[in-house]
């Protein structure tokens, strides 16, 4: 992954501070022990109790983006992921998706047509005047089945992109609302399209939240052909 696209993740930016704000913290501590040696007791007080304020912050700081991890900054259109299909039997396909820094993830898919959801958090109106961008991150990916009897019945296929585990901020949100006030929604945003022989795709996420997919020019002839091309 590049810089710039590491530079979307607001965990990367948040990880970062955290950084300095421990080195400042291992700063103090050095200072404090500097002092102490010098018997500057009161100038070395004044050291640890700065030390302390930015353990306690840098830690803070490291929680909240460890909570973000996964999450990315949202402009006015913001490619999520590309795709590209391959049958290996009727309604069994292999998936090779194609992410903005260019790493790839292959995976099995069973269905007619393929569903994409993404996770998307708005902030209240003070930190939006502040020019605090919406978050999103890629949730799932999951088979469907044009008839309704097959999708109750057939195989479901379903891969999880989750990568924050305990401390995601969706997860957060619900269990500890007061702790995230300026958090204004939390929902969900999908898109599902046919799945064709050598179909490319591509996904992206409007700043409305609405998440795209869209066929390239010869995917979508296939589409519009019998049973998919």
């Amino acid at each position: 992954m590049n810089w710039n696209e590491l530079l979307r993740l607001p965990s990367t930016l948040l990880a970062i501070l955290a950084a300095v704000v421990l080195f400042v913290a291992l700063v103090q501590l050095v200072a404090t022990r500097q002092r102490l040696h010098e018997r500057r007791h009161l100038a070395a007080g004044a050291h640890a109790l700065l030390l302390v304020l930015f353990i306690v912050l840098g830690v803070g700081i490291a929680g909240i983006a460890l909570s973000l991890r996964g999450y990315r900054f949202l402009d006015e259109e913001e490619p999520v992921v590309q795709l590209d299909s391959q049958i290996l039997a009727p309604q069994r396909w292999v998936l090779t998706l194609t992410w903005p820094d260019t790493s790839t993830r292959k995976l099995m898919l069973a269905g007619d047509d393929f569903r994409i959801e993404a996770v998307v958090l708005k902030w209240k109106l003070p930190a939006m005047l502040a020019g605090l961008p919406p978050l999103y991150r890629l949730d799932r990916i999951s088979g469907r089945y044009d008839d309704a009897s097959e999708e109750m019945n057939g195989p479901r296929t379903v891969i999880d992109f989750s990568q924050a585990g305990p401390l995601d901020l969706l997860d957060l949100r619900k269990q500890f609302p007061r702790w995230l006030p300026e958090v204004d929604t939390v929902f969900g945003s999908g898109a599902y399209l046919p799945l064709v022989d050598g179909g490319h795709y591509s996904i992206s996420l409007m700043r409305t939240g609405a998440l795209v997919a869209r066929p390239d020019d010869a995917t979508a002839q296939r589409i519009g052909q019998p049973l998919g091309g």
